[in-house]
């Protein structure tokens, strides 16, 4: 069995998530290596959310319940704030890492201590988690957009000291903090890596909440406003015509892309992010079109240590 010391606390944001939230608990009470806490924080759910997370913080001593009740919109920025606002609640502890899991995911009983195995190795991952596993009919299997230079939103575990570096996330127009994060962190010489092995299941199959071609269109908007290149913008989609909406979808993502730039939209990225993300990106281009692979090379640095 894995065994860990590590302390980390973990903060879930929860909107009408009855059907899901049971599965992820029972994944967090069942850890080998438990969190030093772990907060819900229920976003004005209408369907029982909040009485199913007040149950199991009742049972276990370790998860938080709260509830926001102040009125606003339902939004990309609404989930970040509630996030940001569980974070502030336990950010008085002493911890090493912070995790942040959306309420429809489910992972194994030694999924966190194996993830720590993985920063214990790696003084300089800032960023990292395991692969999402969807079902569409024929059991689960590994997303589509999965890739080990990313790590999804919902299962994104910080290092403390990556995570006060970039300033935790950051609230964003369209969406996408996860990708900012990410960016934001390797240009500050940490490293972010999903690991295959660690796998996730994902109740609820990517893009399905808000439809497949919204979720496209959308993703054109957040590139537009992470100031993604152009040509690279160009090549994904030419890759992903295959995919679920199939073409529609990378018609839809130029679409919001180029309706961007139409619009004169503020970016979301500073110059300096935007300068780093394009270079980052023409350095994974022409990687793959000389290698077969678009992964970053790893970059070994002695700037970070773990505590």
């Amino acid at each position: 069995m894995v065994t860990c010391q590590r302390k980390y606390i973990l903060v879930t944001a929860a909107y009408n998530e009855k059907n899901y939230l049971g599965r992820l608990a029972e994944s967090v009470v069942s850890q080998t290596a438990p969190p030093l806490r772990w907060i819900i924080v229920d976003d004005a759910s209408t369907d029982g959310t909040g009485n199913l997370a007040s149950e199991y913080a009742n049972r276990y001593s370790f998860i938080d319940y709260y509830r926001v009740t102040e009125p606003h919109a339902r939004n990309f920025q609404a989930h970040i704030v509630a996030i940001n606002l569980g974070y502030e609640r336990l950010k008085h502890l002493d911890f090493d890492f912070v995790g942040n899991l959306d309420a429809d995911i489910a992972f194994g009983p030694e999924y966190f201590a194996a993830l720590f195995e993985k920063f214990d190795k790696n003084p300089s991952l800032g960023i990292g988690g395991g692969a999402l596993y969807e079902d569409h009919g024929q059991g689960f299997k590994p997303r589509g957009a999965n890739t080990v230079t990313s790590v999804a939103n919902g299962v994104q575990l910080f290092r403390r000291e990556c995570y006060q570096e970039i300033g935790g996330y950051t609230v964003l127009k369209h969406g996408a903090p996860d990708w900012y994060a990410e960016v934001n962190a390797r240009m500050r010489g940490w490293w972010v890596e999903s690991f295959n092995d660690l796998k996730v299941q994902h109740l609820r199959p990517t893009g399905t909440a808000g439809g497949l071609l919204r979720n496209s269109y959308r993703g054109g908007l957040v590139a537009y406003s992470m100031g993604s290149h152009p040509f690279f913008e160009l090549f994904k989609c030419a890759r992903r015509v295959r995919e679920k909406p199939y073409l529609l979808g990378s018609i839809a993502r130029m679409y919001g892309l180029t309706a961007g730039y139409i619009k004169g939209e503020e970016r979301a990225a500073s110059g300096e992010l935007m300068r780093f993300l394009r270079d980052e990106q023409m350095q994974r281009l022409k990687r793959f079109l000389s290698t077969g692979t678009a992964d970053i090379p790893k970059r070994h640095s002695s700037n970070h240590t773990i505590r």
